[in-house]
């Protein structure tokens, strides 16, 4: 019996989650260039937008041309944890009226799940990889529309844009949260299978 061979880490979808890498660092310039001004937040957010479209076409194209690797398994999430992760320090930093654009407990809760999952998508690679599941791609859309509607102070607005601003980001978060406790669960199982069959890897 034969085996298909694995697909080359060389790929267009690996590609495409280093070039969102490579975005972080310009959406941070364009952002902080001038905060201040409309012009360079929509900028800025434009940039963000269009890193994050790189992930939903890598994925695409990594499933629809059998080009999955280990290497996209591992480092498209931590692609997109970057991203996000950047967005909503910024946030944090950046003041209205005297204060973050975005709560430090919020932003607190999910950057510490966020890596914290990382860490153990990492620490567990050596009984399996854990990709991300469904629940954990919903929750990176969510947290994708929160932050595109963040970023140009969409949520500062009166009326119901602002409030469903608000909104999404509270599901971003409810989300994040959810999801982390369905990680932790996988990795118990995927350890337990692994130490039950023999197979943790070197």
């Amino acid at each position: 019996m034969t085996t298909e061979p694995k697909p080359s880490n060389l790929n267009v979808p690996n590609a495409l989650t280093v070039l969102r890498i490579i975005l972080v660092p310009v959406f941070l310039v364009v952002l902080f260039t001038h905060p201040q001004e409309p012009s360079w937040r929509l900028a800025a957010t434009a940039v963000f937008v269009v890193a994050i479209l790189t992930d939903l076409a890598d994925g695409h194209i990594a499933r629809k041309y059998n080009l999955v690797t280990d290497f996209g398994k591992l480092w498209d999430p931590v692609a997109d944890k970057a991203l996000t992760g950047a967005a909503f320090v910024s946030l944090g930093i950046l003041q209205y009226d005297n204060r973050p654009e975005l709560s430090w407990i919020i932003i607190a809760l999910i950057l510490i799940r966020e890596w914290g999952i990382t860490w153990l998508r990492a620490a567990i690679a050596k009984y399996g990889i854990m990709a991300a599941n469904k629940g954990g791609k919903l929750k990176t859309v969510t947290q994708s529309v929160a932050l595109a509607l963040y970023l140009p102070g969409l949520q500062f607005l009166p009326g119901w844009l602002g409030v469903v601003a608000q909104i999404i980001m509270g599901l971003a978060l409810a989300l994040t949260l959810l999801t982390g406790i369905d990680y932790i669960r996988s990795a118990m199982k995927i350890r337990q299978d692994a130490i039950a069959s023999g197979t943790r890897r070197k």
